[in-house]
């Protein structure tokens, strides 16, 4: 046995010369030798204990009080891998919050330009040779504040639906694994975990990525955040919100598959304990999200169009139904009524006709320089939070033991 080796042993502290009032209080209860000091199961401090010796049948506690530097010392040596199966359902949920806040801040002028990038037939004055070229076109014809126009609706999306999130792959996550492999982790379990939370995050996101990405496109008639929600209401109804829904999901759920087995698996690498490392934490969930990006920008094309229902493609749409009629003449002298484009297959099939598969990698530049930092900043931010709070609720706790101990 190794003298900094981890020993659960079930004990009744009947041996002699123990103090009293350790084995009135400590019978039948369990300690671990951590280190040749004896902790019992709350990580309370109870006393020393000498290596055992070659054929020595049992160890001789020797007890004496832990006194303040004790404490700090056992506290300071808490196990980071062992906070997150121990942390509760609200930790997750606050530290996911506050990821998600700031991801979506902080990134979100490199998200209009991916907005504006994916327009299938860009005005003259939304055309741009690549991000930075984007940003200070906007920022010179438009104003200093346009790339962060209707942050704050994403803003108020992002909190709850990144709270959900990250609970529910928690807690997914580490039932999964311990039914599949118990005590190990499961890249199959991660995936499944990844899918269902995204399932959850995308019903609370997605009205507010409509209105985000109709209020970044050149030129957007609307007002502010109020007024683009009032018009949808008025002009297309309450299924507006949700007409790109399944085929966020159908783009998300691959794409957080992905990213989430790709970042266990590079923490794998970068961080086998599983201690606090943050540059583990930014370089695996930047390299998860490049990766996952590249893959579903497709996806991501085709969502933009249900979202923004560019006047363009709309009419692309409208003249293909009038010529499927045999009317286009008619509808050259009256043009039918506004239509929307509805579903995934519509929406391959009119990115398709106005630019080829070329259309299906529109903005994948300004889609992968978003998401790895974006990526990056939530898991760090997620993962200091998350190792914050519960780290000062076990501190809580070990003070609250050694004062009623008292």
């Amino acid at each position: 046995m190794e003298a900094g080796g981890f020993v659960s042993r079930r004990t009744s502290m009947d041996t002699p010369g123990v103090d009293s009032r350790v084995t009135g209080a400590a019978a039948g209860a369990e300690f671990r030798w951590l280190g040749g000091r004896l902790l019992d199961a709350t990580g309370g401090f109870v006393g020393s204990l000498p290596p055992r010796m070659a054929g020595e049948q049992d160890f001789t506690p020797v007890l004496h009080r832990a006194n303040a530097e004790t404490s700090t010392s056992i506290e300071t040596e808490m196990d980071y891998e062992g906070l997150p199966r121990g942390a509760a359902t609200s930790t997750h949920m606050l530290a996911g919050a506050v990821a998600g806040i700031m991801e979506h801040c902080l990134m979100y002028p490199i998200d209009c330009v991916k907005t504006r990038m994916q327009s299938l037939h860009p005005e003259p004055g939304a055309r741009y040779r690549n991000v930075m070229d984007a940003l200070q076109q906007i920022v010179r014809t438009e104003g200093i504040w346009r790339p962060i126009r209707g942050v704050n609706v994403l803003a108020v999306g992002a909190g709850p639906a990144h709270a959900l999130y990250f609970a529910c792959y928690e807690k997914i996550k580490f039932t999964l694994s311990d039914a599949i492999h118990p005590g190990t982790n499961s890249h199959f379990a991660n995936g499944v975990a990844g899918c269902m939370a995204t399932v959850l995050h995308d019903a609370i996101m997605n009205p507010a990525e409509v209105v985000k990405q109709r209020m970044q496109m050149f030129n957007s008639p609307y007002r502010g955040v109020l007024d683009c929600v009032g018009s949808m209401m008025r002009r297309e109804g309450l299924a507006a919100f949700y007409r790109s829904y399944t085929t966020q999901l159908t783009m998300n759920v691959p794409f957080q598959a992905l990213h989430f087995m790709t970042y266990e698996y590079l923490q794998e690498l970068l961080n086998p304990h599983r201690q606090y490392n943050p540059s583990s934490h930014v370089v695996s969930g930047a390299l998860a999200g490049a990766l996952a990006a590249a893959v579903t920008t497709p996806l991501d094309v085709c969502k933009t169009l249900l979202n923004t229902q560019e006047a363009q493609a709309i009419h692309v749409v409208q003249t293909e139904m009038a010529a499927t009629a045999g009317a286009v003449g008619a509808a050259a002298a009256s043009p039918p009524a506004r239509r929307h484009i509805s579903g995934l297959g519509k929406a391959c099939q009119t990115v398709y006709r106005m630019g080829g598969v070329p259309a299906f990698f529109k903005g994948v530049q300004a889609r992968v320089i978003y998401q790895m930092p974006s990526t990056a900043i939530s898991w760090s931010v997620y993962e200091f939070f998350k190792y914050i709070i519960t780290k000062r609720q076990h501190e809580r706790r070990l003070r609250g033991d050694r004062e009623g101990d008292k």
